[in-house]
């Protein structure tokens, strides 16, 4: 893709102008979506060394699904070696470790998300990605040590697990450093695990432990590139990034949120770069994150903001040739959410999608559930500016006019897959200390 339309705010902030043109472009060129056309699908993005599939919200059963069975045949059919997430490295870790072989928990997959205590506990431990999770075991198991898909986590949250992981590790190798790096990292003790604390004291004292986190880093790094790259140890010297990097991330919040925003995705691209380089230079790598995250940044007013994310940033590496990114979307329906940063996740109604958006034309089509592959530098209808709904983990359902991001479809997607009427995922537990592990009547539903 030679070039990446910035949309002009006037139209597609409002998806007001006419869309009869675009609506009969959908109904000439969409796909019904099934098991054979997510073969061709796979098919038309398999070349790529990073496969990026998106998400219209964190809380929809028929994202992750698709996204499972898409990812299932470039697992088997074109040899991808990784699957990377928008979750913690340290929770991700120990799926990691139960696909590969290394952990075989009593109750699988479901043993291992049930672990997962970090609001919105719902993105990860739900019974969509506990299938998944037992269906990659299952593909590992058949295979040899040296070609196990590996399942690892690219967000920069997990401040406090990660310097307890690294303390952990060189309490194995080398205890003199590890006393240094729990020295180093006393300087978070005061703010109770908790980082948002941290970037509030910021504001009134401005002494962060930066150095600190850098300090645990470059001896880390020093020490692991001096010796044979093993798979604990390429795990601490992650685990010392996602420590520097949140500390970042942290620090920013009393900046600006372009910067926190900046510093989060810009981590989730040096992790997909250390994984290619773990695993070698021909290895190719599924990303499972929000259309936000995956979707070009320069196809949408992100990047009048100074905004750039892991899509526009992975194009520009490798170039668009070598990434191919998958958008999603719906027309209406449920989602699992939170009224509030925090607070309990419940079931929401998602309303008809707002006149002029993508999700509109794709449902006056009348295509129902359906894809859309896009040509290069393509033009037309479908390239003209409209809104693109986006839901996060907290959601307001009639409040919902400022969810719509003005996008160009065909620069910020290679294919775009649109599912007319989504239903809610199926969590674990709607609180970390629930226990509710029966799974629901639709389950499993076969990858």
């Amino acid at each position: 893709m030679s070039t990446i339309r910035t949309p002009d705010l006037q139209r597609g902030a409002t998806g007001a102008d006419d869309a009869d043109d675009a609506i009969e472009a959908v109904r000439q060129r969409a796909t019904p979506l099934t098991t054979d056309t997510v073969d061709d699908l796979a098919a038309h993005v398999a070349d790529s060394t990073y496969v990026l599939l998106g998400e219209s919200s964190h809380g929809t059963a028929e994202f992750h699904r698709w996204r499972a069975r898409l990812t299932a045949r470039l697992v088997e059919d074109y040899g991808f070696d990784v699957v990377a997430v928008e979750g913690d490295w340290t929770d991700c870790y120990e799926v990691n470790r139960y696909v590969r072989g290394e952990t075989s928990p009593s109750g699988g997959a479901l043993d291992v998300l049930d672990e997962f205590d970090r609001w919105p506990t719902w993105l990860w431990a739900n019974w969509e990605t506990v299938e998944f999770v037992d269906w990659l075991r299952r593909i590992n198991d058949r295979r040899g040590e040296e070609d196990r898909v590996g399942f690892y986590g690219m967000d920069v949250y997990s401040l406090f697990e990660s310097m307890a992981a690294v303390v952990d590790y060189l309490e194995d190798v080398d205890p003199a450093a590890a006393d240094r790096a729990r020295e180093a990292y006393a300087c978070f003790e005061p703010y109770s695990e908790d980082g948002q604390s941290y970037a509030r004291d910021l504001r009134l004292a401005p002494e962060d432990c930066e150095d600190e986190v850098v300090d645990v880093l470059q001896r880390l790094s020093h020490d692991v590139r001096g010796n044979e790259v093993r798979e604990d140890s390429f795990a601490a010297e992650q685990n010392a990034l996602v420590a520097k990097n949140a500390e970042a991330y942290y620090r920013s919040m009393i900046q600006a949120d372009v910067e926190s925003w900046n510093v989060r995705d810009e981590h989730m691209v040096e992790t997909l770069e250390r994984l290619r380089s773990h695993y070698g230079p021909d290895s190719t790598v599924i990303v499972w994150a929000h259309n936000t995250h995956v979707g070009d940044a320069r196809a949408t007013d992100m990047a009048r903001r100074g905004e750039v994310n892991v899509g526009q940033l992975i194009r520009e590496q490798v170039g668009p040739d070598e990434a191919s990114i998958v958008g999603f979307g719906t027309e209406r329906g449920s989602v699992v959410a939170a009224d509030a940063w925090g607070e309990p996740a419940e079931v929401m109604s998602v309303p008809p999608a707002k006149a002029g958006s993508y999700e509109s034309v794709f449902h006056r089509a009348g295509v129902g559930d359906s894809s859309i592959a896009f040509d290069r530098d393509e033009e037309g209808p479908l390239a003209e500016p409209r809104g693109h709904r986006a839901i996060g983990v907290v959601y307001h359902p009639k409040r919902e006019l400022g969810n719509y991001v003005p996008t160009v479809l065909p620069d910020r997607y290679d294919a775009y897959v649109h599912v007319d009427e989504t239903t809610a995922l199926h969590p674990l537990h709607a609180e970390p200390e629930a226990d509710d592990r029966e799974p629901p009547e639709t389950y499993p539903w076969g990858v």
